[in-house]
């Protein structure tokens, strides 16, 4: 899984089992009465909501909603809203249709995502599609969903271990933000699913008028997107999935591949802080620095420091999470090598003014949006992550393998293993959506050699899985995402895809990434 840390800094996100045709071989009704009961009246389009202070929106987004089932298996029931953006296509003769986006998360708004990507697109693909955005059930202005949780973002939610390696305040505070879903979102929080989010996915198909849509998701989205072409093969166009989950890892395994890929991305940002030893002083070599940063890690879980102007003290489980989280990014790992220096400065009690200001600009908590909890993403990430699969509840179990992962990879320190809230969850309301090789050839994977949110070797799952239903471009690069970030083969690939319908016949191995 990926997860976005809430960090004004850094957005990251992203594993799990879709199925083989349009009905659902766990759940035919679910399919076949929300194909019946599709939603046939059109957007009103007009202004979007409002933003965050000091957030920006493309001038040209106009917004709208769609009514969807809470539950596909009573169509007629309880309705919830779904807000959707659209950008529309430069005028031209070439208009193919629509390109539905998702950034990912689990549990990110989408809203003003047409926005962001337009400028990365070259006209023919500008001209092809009207870009389409959407909060996702649950998230943003979609019927937002709260749990009440003390932490709105999703720091306390990654389970690092205690410093002597026990998970007992892991499992007390994972069964504490289980109980407290229960008793504040309640019973109607298990039907806000990847699933469910596929078929408003459809609803909003028809809303648009459209017979197919093409799809681009990254991270999470690539499941999400998985799953909506597995549901509704008829309906896909062309799908694009960048930094891919494992269909067959949903949701207690998603993390299985993280202790490794961190090994394997944790170099990059020690080579740029070793280039700089002269100033940061963190080593001249990535092992040195390597060191330095477990032994700051370890010194912090013992003794946190207070961070001046905040309310905050750095943790170890907080320094790791900002680690992992600015390794998404190539573009932010120069900020990570001074955020090392600047955590080893407090630690040792002589941070420099210059380096407060780098605590404070990573630990600034992000202006509210209007109308949004402030815990939303952190209840939807965990009503998704939870409801989409069941978990093992054995704590036992859970205690043995966090001792596992954190002997064999000490930058993660045993996290990837441990347990979290969905050990307590209550039992999905369906079983996850199956993924085959059957179905169209219409599906590009995008997919980084080094990246530590959704590794290699989930991308390469998620390729076996759909097999000669897909094309598999890999990136020699770090980082989450893989369009855009330097390498002229993985553009040409994907535009050549959006544009003309092909796909390359055999796996491409991107070599070419130019420094950005």
């Amino acid at each position: 899984m990926v997860i976005a840390v809430g960090f004004t800094v850094a957005t990251a996100a992203c594993g799990a089992a879709p199925e083989e045709d349009a009905t659902n071989g766990d759940a035919p009704p679910v399919v076949a009465e929300a194909a019946a009961t599709a939603a046939t009246s059109r957007i009103t389009w007009g202004k979007c909501p409002a933003l965050a202070e000091g957030a920006s929106r493309d001038p040209r987004l106009t917004c709208g909603t769609v009514k969807v089932p809470l539950d596909y298996r009573d169509p007629g029931g309880e309705k919830i809203e779904v807000a959707v953006s659209k950008l529309p296509a430069a005028k031209s003769r070439d208009r193919r249709g629509v390109l539905l986006l998702n950034p990912g998360g689990p549990a990110l708004a989408g809203l003003d995502t047409p926005g962001v990507v337009a400028p990365t697109l070259p006209p023919s693909v500008l001209a092809a599609y009207d870009l389409v955005g959407f909060d996702p059930r649950g998230v943003g202005h979609s019927t937002p969903q709260s749990c009440g949780l003390d932490d709105p973002s999703l720091v306390g939610l990654f389970p690092y271990p205690a410093a002597d390696g026990s998970i007992t305040a892991n499992v007390d505070h994972a069964r504490a933000d289980a109980e407290r879903c229960a008793a504040n979102a309640g019973e109607k929080l298990r039907y806000f699913t990847t699933a469910n989010t596929a078929r408003d996915m459809d609803r909003i198909r028809t809303a648009l008028g459209e017979k197919k849509i093409s799809y681009w998701g990254q991270s999470y989205g690539t499941y999400l997107g998985t799953v909506y072409e597995s549901l509704f093969p008829e309906h896909a166009d062309r799908v694009v999935l960048e930094g891919n989950v494992d269909p067959a890892k949903v949701w207690a395994h998603a993390t299985d591949n993280w202790g490794k890929a961190m090994s394997e991305r944790f170099p990059d940002a020690a080579k740029v802080a070793a280039a700089q030893h002269a100033a940061l002083g963190l080593g001249s070599t990535v092992d040195e620095v390597t060191r330095k940063y477990l032994a700051l890690a370890d010194r912090l879980d013992r003794t946190p420091a207070p961070v001046p102007g905040t309310p905050l003290a750095l943790t170890g489980p907080m320094l790791r999470t900002v680690t992992y989280s600015l390794l998404l990014h190539n573009e932010s790992l120069p900020v990570l090598a001074r955020f090392w220096k600047a955590a080893a400065g407090l630690a040792d009690g002589t941070l420099s003014e210059a380096d407060g200001q780098v605590l404070q600009q990573v630990f600034a908590a992000p202006p509210p949006t209007p109308g949004v909890p402030a815990d939303n993403q952190a209840t939807m990430f965990l009503a998704l992550t939870c409801g989409d699969a069941q978990w093992p509840g054995n704590v036992d179990e859970y205690a043995r393998r966090t001792a596992e992962d954190r002997a064999a990879w000490p930058l993660t320190a045993g996290m990837p293993a441990n347990i979290w809230a969905c050990a307590f969850w209550p039992e999905p309301v369906e079983e996850p959506v199956r993924v085959t090789g059957r179905g169209p050839r219409n599906t590009l994977i995008l997919q980084n050699r080094r990246d530590n949110a959704t590794p290699w070797e989930d991308g390469i799952g998620l390729y076996e899985a759909l097999g000669k239903r897909a094309a598999f471009v890999g990136a020699d690069n770090g980082g989450h995402y893989v369009y855009n970030q330097g390498s002229t083969c993985v553009d040409e690939a994907t535009v050549t895809f959006l544009t003309t319908g092909r796909l390359p016949d055999k796996e491409v191995e991107c070599a070419d990434i130019a420094p950005r």
